[in-house]
Parts: structure tokens; C-alpha cells; sequence
């Protein structure tokens, strides 16, 4: 199918991005990267701003394509712990679009919701401030015999509730530490990474 002009545009602006920064974004060098006149280009976004906003969601937009491809169904059609699985997958070979339009759009409240709108349909959320309890044992008094036994399930004496979380917070971590460092981590290395954090996250699950 044949793309319209307005995703025309916001491919070129990616490319943009991608090659030489945000601050490259222009209406000059969008209409030469995507072969438009300046005009037809203000048809469609009549500021910057309006282009940098559309941009902002468009490639959000094709960062949550990638995860319902890697789930094999939209986000509404999966339990929490598969949305977690394509978010962690999906934080592997990191575009440097993606990167700079993430950081810069810390600086504005419409573009960080373009953002914040996929992070909350597909990641856990920050976990409460208080352990769980479960009204039986004092966290002060817990049988050692039930920590020993938490232990061996999850491998890490924490609350399993923060799991999912923490493989949240390690995933981003592999995204950002990647975007930085390129080249890095081979196939291989990045492939058991991943799957330990995927481990990681499943660990609160009940055998």
C-alpha cells in the first residue's frame, strides 16, 4: 500500500533524527529529505512543533508496532506478564531516533505522552511505596524456612511482587546501555541477556 504524504513526511523526519539530531529537524530539511515542497509540508504540520509532536507519536507509535509483532497480539488481548515479555524483547538493537526523541521529549508534557501512553499499556507500573503483606507474619519475624524457599524460586531474596518491575527498570537499562554503546554485545551475549531479564520478570509467577 502506498504510504500518504503525512507518513512520507514523518519517515523523512526519523531519518532526519536518526542521522543528525532533533535540532536538524527542520521544514528545509524535511522537505528535501522527502522530496515535498516546503508548502505541502506546512499542509500537513503548520509549525515545528505540530511536526515534532506527530513525530513524537509516530515513533512511539512504531516502538509499540514492534511489541504487539513480538506478542503476536495487541496489548488488550494479553495477560501482564506477555505485555512485559515483548516490552523486554522488543529493548534489543535500540534506534537512535528513538533514543534522542525519548530524551528530548522530557521537555515537553504533549510529547512525553506520546511516550508515557506505551510504557503504561505495556510495562508494570512503579510498585507501591509498602511491601506486600500478607497478614500472617511479621516481616521482622519471617521463617527462615519460607525465605529459603523464596529464594530458590526466584533466585533473589527480594519481594516478588517488585519483580516485574526490576525487569522493567533492566530492560530500559539494556536499551539505554546499548543506544550509548553500539556494538557492544553480540548475538549471543545479548540473546542471554535478554533472557535472563525475561526470567526475571516471570519469577513472581506461581509454578
Amino acid at each position: 500500500m502506498r504510504q500518504s504524504k503525512r507518513t512520507e513526511i514523518l519517515e523523512a523526519a526519523t531519518r532526519i533524527v536518526q542521522r543528525d539530531g532533533v535540532t536538524a529537524l527542520t521544514f528545509e530539511s524535511a522537505a528535501v529529505e522527502s522530496g515535498l515542497t516546503k508548502g505541502g509540508l506546512l499542509y500537513h504540520f503548520p509549525t515545528r512543533e505540530d511536526l515534532l509532536l506527530a513525530l513524537h507519536e509516530h515513533v512511539a507509535g512504531q516502538w509499540e508496532a514492534c511489541m504487539e509483532r513480538e506478542a503476536g497480539a495487541p496489548h488488550d488481548q494479553l495477560p501482564d506478564a506477555r505485555r512485559l515479555e515483548a516490552y523486554i524483547r522488543a529493548s534489543q538493537n535500540p534506534d537512535r531516533a528513538e533514543l534522542l526523541l525519548m530524551l528530548e521529549s522530557a521537555q515537553d508534557s504533549d510529547a512525553q505522552a506520546a511516550w508515557d501512553q506505551v510504557h503504561e499499556r505495556w510495562s508494570p507500573p512503579a510498585p507501591s511505596g509498602e511491601a506486600a503483606d500478607s497478614g500472617e507474619t511479621d516481616p521482622g519475624e519471617a521463617d527462615s524456612g519460607e525465605t529459603d524457599s523464596e529464594m530458590q524460586r526466584t533466585g533473589v531474596a527480594v519481594d516478588p511482587e517488585l519483580l516485574p518491575f526490576l525487569a522493567r527498570l533492566a530492560a530500559d537499562g539494556l536499551w539505554f546501555y546499548e543506544a550509548l554503546t553500539p556494538g557492544t554485545f553480540d548475538a549471543g551475549q545479548r540473546a542471554r541477556i535478554v533472557e535472563a531479564i525475561v526470567q526475571l520478570g516471570a519469577a513472581d509467577e506461581t509454578p
